[in-house]
C-alpha cells in the first residue's frame, strides 16, 4: 500500500510538469491547428538552456526564466521561418504534421551534434524532504507544483478576462470571422506561440529538475504523454489538457509502481488508443473542429 501512496505523489508532481507543457501545446493547437510534433525537443532545448544557468550558480528560478525565454523565442521563430511559409504555400494539415516531424528529428540531432548523447543533471539541490501525511515532497518537487497551480490560474485568468485571451478564444474558434472583426489575428497567433513556448521552456526546465539526469532525447520521449493528456482533454481545450494531465500523472507513475517502471509510457500510449476510439474529441468538445492550419 505504501507503494502505491508513493506512486500517487510522484504522480502529482508527474502531473504538475504535464499540466504546464500540455496546456502549452493544447493552447498553440487551438489557436493554429498546427500539430507541433517538435514541441518536446523545443522542452529539451530550454533544459540545457537552464542547465548552463545552473552550471553558472544562478540558480533554479533563473534557468526556469531562462528556458521559458528560450521556448518562447524559439517556437515565435519556427512558426515565423519554417511553419508559416509552409502555410502560405498551401500545405494542409498533413503536410504540417510531416514538416513537425521533420524539425523535430533536426533539433533532436543538433542537439546530440552539440551535446553529445552524454546524460546531464541540473546543478541545483533537492532541497529537504517534507512529509504530507502519506506523502514526502522534496522542496524542488513543491516548487513545481506550486508553479503549476499558479501558471494554471495565470492561464485561466487571461482567457476569461483579458483582451488578449478573448481575442486568443476568438481566433480558435474561427480565425476568418475574427479577423473580419477588426482582431489582429497576425499578432494574437505570434502572442499565442510565444505563450506556447514559454510554457514549453518551463515545463522542459521543469521536468529535468526532477528527474537524476537527461539527455537529448528526454523531451522527445515525454512527447507521448503530452498527446496523451491533450487529446485525452480534448486538444485545443485548456482546461481540458489540464484534467488530461491530471489522468495521466496519476495513471502513468501508478502503473510504474504497481506493474513495472517500463510500462508508464505504455500506459499513457494506451489511454490515448482508448480514447480516440472511444471518443476522439476527448473530455472536452475539439475547438480545433474541421479547421484548417492558420497563419499570421
Amino acid at each position: 500500500m505504501s507503494v502505491v501512496w508513493a506512486s500517487l505523489g510522484f504522480g502529482v508532481i508527474t502531473a504538475s510538469i504535464l499540466a504546464i507543457a500540455a496546456v502549452g501545446f493544447t493552447l498553440q493547437f487551438g489557436a493554429t491547428n498546427i500539430f507541433n510534433l517538435a514541441y518536446g525537443d523545443i522542452m529539451t532545448l530550454a533544459a540545457f538552456v537552464g542547465y548552463l544557468v545552473t552550471e553558472a550558480h544562478l540558480g533554479l528560478w533563473v534557468a526556469l526564466i531562462a528556458g521559458g525565454a528560450t521556448g518562447g523565442v524559439f517556437s515565435v521563430l519556427l512558426n515565423r521561418f519554417v511553419y508559416a511559409p509552409f502555410i502560405r504555400r498551401g500545405t494542409k494539415l498533413f503536410g504540417m504534421i510531416i514538416v513537425s516531424i521533420a524539425v523535430s528529428l533536426i533539433l533532436s540531432n543538433g542537439l546530440q551534434a552539440i551535446w553529445g548523447a552524454n546524460f546531464y543533471s541540473l546543478n541545483v539541490s533537492a532541497g529537504r524532504t517534507i512529509k504530507f501525511g502519506p506523502f514526502i515532497f522534496t522542496t524542488i518537487q513543491l516548487l513545481i507544483i506550486a508553479l503549476a497551480v499558479g501558471i494554471m490560474l495565470a492561464v485561466h485568468l487571461m482567457l476569461r478576462h483579458t483582451r488578449l485571451g478573448r481575442a486568443m478564444r476568438a481566433t480558435a474558434n474561427n480565425a476568418a470571422l475574427a479577423r473580419n472583426s477588426g482582431i489582429r489575428t497576425d499578432l494574437v497567433i505570434d502572442m499565442v506561440w510565444l505563450l506556447s513556448g514559454i510554457l514549453c521552456g518551463i515545463g522542459g526546465v521543469a521536468l529535468v529538475a526532477n528527474i537524476t539526469s537527461f539527455d537529448f532525447g528526454t523531451g522527445g520521449q515525454f512527447i507521448v504523454l503530452i498527446l496523451s493528456a491533450a487529446v485525452l482533454g480534448g486538444v485545443g481545450e485548456p482546461y481540458g489538457a489540464m484534467i488530461g494531465a491530471l489522468v495521466i500523472g496519476l495513471a502513468s507513475e501508478v502503473s510504474a509502481a504497481i506493474i513495472s517502471p517500463e510500462y508508464k509510457d505504455l500506459t499513457a500510449f494506451m489511454i490515448l488508443v482508448v480514447v480516440l476510439l472511444i471518443r476522439p474529441q476527448g473530455i472536452l468538445s475539439e475547438v480545433a473542429g474541421q479547421k484548417e492550419v492558420v497563419v499570421a
